[in-house]
């Protein structure tokens, strides 16, 4: 019966999405109030409708329904809880609907939360939400049910993939679909905008928060999928430029870039072309990334299906949605002029040079993300396009960006001088210089990108700090008065200045870890030991242990530096029956300063043992500074989603004081 019901309303879901992306583009074409807030309705109708259908799948696997081939094909009656209910979500036709549903969600939410949008605008968001979810409602009603029956049920499922049974995995999938969808939003601004005509600094400062919530989830949602290749393929790394990782960094990049240009379509209406361009691009990447996903153009241990019809399906889905928003904006944009002009050097300029090295770098991320493809599709040939061709193209893109981002705060708008805003760097620059010269000091065999690295993640911290005292005035004016400034200042400023502290620390993990990273491979037998990054690794034995639905073999270390009590640490390699798969769980022992990383693998036969062991350092600041980002994103959408609607001039309780610069 629940199967039925799932069905029942995801059809009724498909019906609301029909008559909420036609009716209101009617009505706002004709000023017809009523049609137009059909909208709201329909959007409310809509969500209710895709939450019924995501909790009938999810009770679908809570009592191991195997009647539904879902749950047949994904999920076992011994799992534990937790998996069961990520199950939902662990398959190409759940996560589809989890797709769906926070396309509902995000669509919802407009119709909540902007009050304040014109009738006409409003109306035609929501319309433009209700046909993205037409679109994917029909490729999972015929192409993706998941509540397709089986006859007859089987006792017992298949098992849902093992690589998949981690609290990481049961988290990631989530917020990374709220990310990709949440730019969905901002797509349809875009293209409700150019349906009107009209891009002004309201329309970006009703588009910015929305930005920042995609934003914000997309970061946390790769960091989780990068933490957890990290502890759980057991290969000692956290990024392999793998196609789907890709698929995700890519309309992250694109994010980045559209929230600082709408920065500049707000503050001084001018680069309205661009920034429409870019949230069409932002979220023509996120649909690039589902049809790599899901249609089996390549394999991936992130991919979820391999069926050519539909693969097909979301490539003709992909080519309606890119190739009508990029027709429609050929044909309106060149009508919408800039307004103010601005110099070169100048916060304008600087929000411009930013966009230029992202986009750049979405780019080349793309370029070599489906040469392969291409190449594979016209000619046969099979190549691999992977981390050197990435790293020799990003890299030099990521070195001026990181520069840039300490320079533009200190930038006025329309015009500035270089020289000022050096001036006040100029403690930045001290500290990267001091911190270059002591990495070179400290590892005089390290390579120069190392310190170079080094050096950008002082800049940045430095710059950043500096920044956000100064425009506080801390120690150039009465504690009183900076305590005041820094209460008064918005929060989107405290939140700019803490997303940029997160870059810096991501900066320093990357930097250390990849340069400085100790390992070694080997055979070890019980009671052997080995000095890896200054520690000494002792292997005590292993043993053969059983889990709720997994069979291991667990060995035992203890690790010590010779300044205190040793750790325990127990890798596990584990086989699962159901589905039958080995994987690799890694002993981390995360600290400030570095991780120890271990892997146990198969007997030799002769008593020893097959062993990765790495030190890995300041790794763990990568996911602190993804987290710090995260914070920072947050921090600044709790300023702006209080000021969706017209502007309004802060006062400061500061006598003799002007309001801060705000960005």
């Amino acid at each position: 019966m629940v199967a039925e019901l799932g069905q029942f309303v995801l059809v009724l879901a498909l019906i609301t999405a029909i008559c909420q992306g036609v009716l209101p583009l009617v009505g706002a074409h004709y000023q017809n109030m009523a049609l137009m807030k059909l909208a709201d309705n329909a959007s409310f109708v809509q969500f209710a409708a895709l939450t019924g259908a995501f909790i009938c799948l999810t009770i679908g696997y809570v009592t191991s329904d195997f009647s539904i081939l879902n749950v047949a094909s994904n999920s076992h009656s011994l799992k534990p809880l937790l998996y069961k209910i990520s199950g939902v979500w662990g398959n190409h036709e759940g996560s589809l609907l989890l797709w769906v549903w926070i396309l509902a969600l995000f669509g919802f939410a407009v119709a909540l939360f902007g009050r304040n949008l014109p009738d006409s605008l409003k109306a035609r968001v929501l319309a433009i939400q209700g046909l993205i979810g037409v679109g994917f409602l029909l490729f999972v009603l015929f192409t993706s049910n998941p509540f397709e029956r089986l006859s007859p049920a089987p006792f017992d499922g298949n098992g849902l993939n093992p690589l998949l049974q981690d609290p990481g995995l049961a988290f990631h999938p989530p917020f990374l679909y709220l990310g990709y969808v949440g730019l969905s939003v901002t797509f349809s601004f875009a293209i409700a905008a150019l349906i009107e005509g009209k891009v002004d600094p309201a329309w970006a400062r009703w588009v910015r928060p929305w930005t920042l919530a995609a934003w914000a989830f997309l970061t946390i949602g790769i960091a989780l999928g990068s933490w957890w290749a990290y502890y759980e393929l057991g290969w000692g790394g956290w990024w392999f430029w793998d196609p789907v990782e890709n698929a995700s960094f890519m309309p992250w990049l694109a994010a980045t870039a559209l929230l600082h240009s709408a920065i500049v379509v707000e503050k001084r209406d001018t680069l309205k072309n661009w920034t429409i361009l870019l949230a069409i691009i932002a979220f023509s990447l996120s649909l690039l990334g589902t049809f790599l996903v899901r249609s089996g153009v390549l394999n991936s241990v992130h991919a979820f299906a391999s069926d050519p019809a539909r693969g097909v399906f979301i490539l003709m889905f992909l080519i309606f949605v890119i190739g009508g928003s990029l027709v429609l904006y050929a044909v309106r944009a060149p009508a919408m002029k800039g307004g103010g002009l601005f110099a070169p050097i100048s916060r304008e300029g600087a929000l411009v040079l930013n966009n230029l090295l992202l986009s750049t770098a979405a780019a080349t991320v793309l370029l070599g993300t489906l040469y392969p493809i291409f190449l594979d599709a016209f000619t046969g040939e099979k190549v691999s396009v992977g981390p050197p061709y990435f790293n020799a193209t990003f890299l030099p893109l990521a070195v001026p960006l990181v520069i840039a981002m300490a320079f533009g705060p200190f930038l006025p708008w329309k015009r500035a001088d270089l020289g000022s805003a050096l001036s006040r760097l100029k403690f930045a620059l001290f500290a990267a210089l001091i911190v270059l010269g002591l990495t070179w000091w400290l590892q005089t065999d390290g390579p120069l990108l190392a310190m170079v690295g080094m050096g950008l993640f002082a800049w940045l911290l430095i710059g950043s700090l500096i920044e956000w005292t100064d425009r506080i005035k801390l120690f150039r004016a009465p504690l009183s008065s900076s305590w005041r400034r820094m209460v008064n200042l918005p929060r989107s400023a405290h939140g700019m200045t803490v997303a940029h502290i997160g870059v810096a620390l991501v900066v320093l993990g990357i930097t250390a870890s990849e340069a400085w990273q100790s390992e070694r491979l080997g055979i070890m037998k019980p009671g052997e030991t080995v000095i890896v990054g200054g520690y000494d690794f002792r292997f005590e034995g292993a043993e053969q242990i059983t889990g709720p639905n997994y069979n291991a073999l667990r060995g035992t270390f203890t690790a010590s530096s010779g300044s205190g009590a040793g750790y325990q640490m127990f890798p596990e390699q584990r086989v699962y029956t159901d589905p039958p798969m080995m994987t690799t769980e890694a002993a981390i022992r995360p600290m400030l300063t570095a991780d120890l990383y271990v892997v146990i693998g198969d007997e030799d036969g002769t008593g020893g043992y097959a062993t990765r062991i790495y030190h890995k350092p300041f790794i763990s600041w990568i996911w602190l500074g993804c987290l710090t980002m995260f914070f920072g994103g947050f921090l600044s959408l709790s300023d702006r989603r209080l000021r969706l609607g017209a502007p309004k001039k802060r006062q400061l309780e500061i006598k003799g004081e002007k309001a801060p610069n705000q960005i």
